[in-house]
């Protein structure tokens, strides 16, 4: 059974830097690895993701420029270095992997079926 666990949220002033952590249970060698966020009363949006295969990375508009996506040599924890930190930027983080079969929670973002997720870690940005 997948797992995953975020860390690394906390709360920072407007301009400053987390940097999240998302432990899989297994080493991630394939399929995509993505990061997203969820305000109250607002869609969940997709912030970031990591294609393990190639090491490929895609952002949105929001994030470009400011978050970095990357995974550590032992390939099974992925990081979310947030810089630049915006107030809008407040929301619960969630660490998501691809999943081959279906599953309660999964849903399809840009052709990949994000089927796990973790607990989320909450991020705080004041101004």
């Amino acid at each position: 059974q997948v797992q995953l666990a975020e860390s690394g949220g906390g709360s920072v002033q407007a301009g400053g830097s987390l940097r999240l952590l998302c432990e899989h249970t297994t080493p991630i060698r394939s399929g995509c690895m993505g990061w997203l966020r969820q305000i109250p009363g607002r869609e969940r949006e997709t912030v970031s993701a990591l294609y393990a295969g190639t090491g490929g990375t895609w952002y949105a508009d929001s994030a470009e420029g400011r978050f970095t996506i990357s995974r550590d040599s032992d390939k099974n924890t992925v990081f979310l270095q947030m810089d630049s930190l915006k107030p809008e930027d407040t929301a619960m983080y969630y660490c998501a992997s691809e999943a081959k079969q279906r599953t309660l929670l999964g849903f399809v973002w840009r052709g990949v079926y994000f089927g796990y997720w973790g607990r989320g870690t909450q991020v705080t940005v004041s101004s």
